[in-house]
This record gives C-alpha cells, sequence and structure tokens, in this order.
C-alpha cells in the first residue's frame, strides 16, 4: 500500500514574512483558522499545538525545522492518537510581489486516518489563509476543520 503524499500550492500576493507570520502567531492563525492558533516557540525539537479559543489541542506535534520566511517542517498527531504521526511542510518562496507557498502534508503512517481527514481541510484552511492575507479577512471555518 502506498502512503499519500498531500501536496496543496497557492500563489498569494503577500511577503515571505507575512506568510510566514500568518502561519506561526497565534493573532494571525486565529484570523483565518476557524479561531484556532499554532502555538510554539518554532525552534527545531520545541513543541508545537494547534490549539482552540477554549485551548483545547485539536493537533500536536514537534518542530522539526524551522527556518524563518523560508520552510517550517513539523511533525503532525491527533493528541489522541499521538502514534499516528504524520508531518507538514511548508515551503515560502518569493516571485516578484506575491509568494508561492506549497504544502505537503506527508510521512503518514500505513493504515492512517488522518489523510482522509486532512486531505479536506488543508484546501479550505490554504484558501483562507490567502484571503486574509489579499483581504484582511480570512473565510468561515468550522472549529474542527
Amino acid at each position: 500500500m502506498n502512503k499519500p503524499e498531500l501536496v496543496y500550492v497557492t500563489y498569494i500576493r503577500s511577503t515571505p514574512q507575512k506568510v510566514w507570520d500568518a502561519i506561526t502567531q497565534p493573532e494571525f492563525t486565529r484570523q483565518y483558522w476557524g479561531g484556532n492558533a499554532n502555538v510554539s516557540d518554532w525552534k527545531t525539537g520545541s513543541e508545537w499545538k494547534h490549539v482552540s479559543k477554549a485551548n483545547e489541542t485539536w493537533v500536536t506535534g514537534e518542530v522539526v525545522e524551522s527556518n524563518p520566511y523560508k520552510r517550517l517542517v513539523l511533525s503532525w498527531a491527533d493528541p489522541d492518537d499521538l502514534n499516528d504521526v504524520s508531518r507538514v511542510t511548508f515551503e515560502i518562496e518569493p516571485l516578484e510581489d506575491e509568494v508561492r507557498l506549497t504544502v505537503t502534508h506527508d510521512d503518514f503512517k500505513v493504515g492512517s486516518e488522518m489523510a482522509g481527514k486532512v486531505s479536506k481541510g488543508w484546501p479550505h484552511v490554504l484558501s483562507s489563509l490567502k484571503s486574509f492575507l489579499e483581504t484582511g479577512t480570512g473565510l468561515k471555518i468550522g472549529c474542527g476543520s
């Protein structure tokens, strides 16, 4: 059985720093990810969490690689099943007055349920991120997206 590799590419009229900040700063993440925030110090080896307004952890993991404004690699697991860990890579590339953001979610365990969960969530979240950075308003996303 082949392990899935989910790759999403979007082009955003923004800067690498603003895209990085939108991914890593809770005050921005909450604006486009259904009120949820990514929380960490974003140093390699540090823990990171995706948490709700009520401080409930939806996703947890470790910062595998952190190269500000260019590349962020995270392990990704549901806190209720820490053995079902996968990996998310954010690659931020400047292109004149825009940024190409490539998000790759891969390294799923055989039989993982996570691939099915995130395959619907990432397109919505990344569209909301693009909208937020370009217009100041994210899309409406439900709490579990």
